[in-house]
């Protein structure tokens, strides 16, 4: 499936996959405060934006990423990130560097995903019957999110997304769906950043789990910033993603 993308700049080609109820803009504010010369394609995930859903899977969306991006970066932030992740491991030739932002292999037993997987649905329900503009605000309330600013919480373009394609993004691409990764992170050969914020304790851990499977693998945690780091200091994640970029 063709995902709609916004390319912008000339130089090294790196590839950026949004968050749950985001669009491919949200990535705008990072991209424009990069001092690196870079092609930016920034995508709209299944679902979200201008990309309809067709119920796709984390393993098809890895595919359709990896059909759409040109070889080079790949960096993703929460769903995004669990997207990139299977998109380096089915296509290790096209991702030749990899950033996870705020991500996660996925739920190690049964019993978590099949919880998540009911969590999914009944939020899913919930958004097809209250609809986006209610929906955007009570997701942004969210402790998670409590460090994002108002303007970069870009409310009114969240609010773009429709109902069906949110709903259709959790039942097929939700945590729950997704099989666990944790046995594959080794597999993984291209450098690869994880970044979370220092105040995000869960993927924190999760982070410092991942880390030492990976052969190439660095963790950089952003001081006082949370889930969202790369949007709530986005000068602080600039300089730790050009320093690991230059390190290349």
């Amino acid at each position: 499936m063709k995902l709609a993308p916004l390319v912008r700049g000339t130089g090294t080609p790196v590839t950026f996959l949004h968050g749950f109820t985001q669009t491919k803009e949200s990535w705008l504010p990072v991209v424009d405060s990069l001092h690196i010369s870079i092609e930016a394609t920034l995508l709209d995930c299944p679902g979200h934006g201008e990309s309809a859903s067709q119920g796709r899977t984390l393993q098809q969306t890895a595919n359709d990423v990896a059909e759409c991006m040109p070889s080079g970066i790949l960096v993703g932030y929460s769903m995004g990130a669990r997207i990139a992740l299977h998109t380096a491991l089915q296509s290790p030739d096209i991702v030749q560097g990899l950033v996870l932002i705020s991500g996660t292999p996925g739920l190690r037993t049964e019993s978590e995903r099949s919880d998540r997987r009911a969590a999914d649905e009944s939020l899913a329900q919930h958004i097809e019957e209250v609809g986006v503009n209610e929906f955007i605000p009570e997701w942004l309330s969210n402790p998670m999110f409590q460090g994002l600013s108002a303007d970069l919480a870009d409310v009114p373009r969240r609010c773009t997304n429709t109902a069906s394609g949110l709903a259709d993004s959790l039942r097929c691409a939700g945590t729950g769906t997704q099989e666990p990764l944790w046995e594959q992170l080794p597999s993984l050969t291209m450098p690869v950043l994880i970044i979370t914020g220092g105040t995000d304790e869960k993927f924190t851990a999760l982070a410092r789990q991942m880390t030492p499977l990976i052969s190439q693998a660095e963790h950089h945690i952003m001081k006082d910033v949370g889930h969202t780091c790369h949007l709530e200091d986005v000068h602080q994640f600039v300089d730790v993603f050009e320093d690991w970029f230059l390190r290349l």
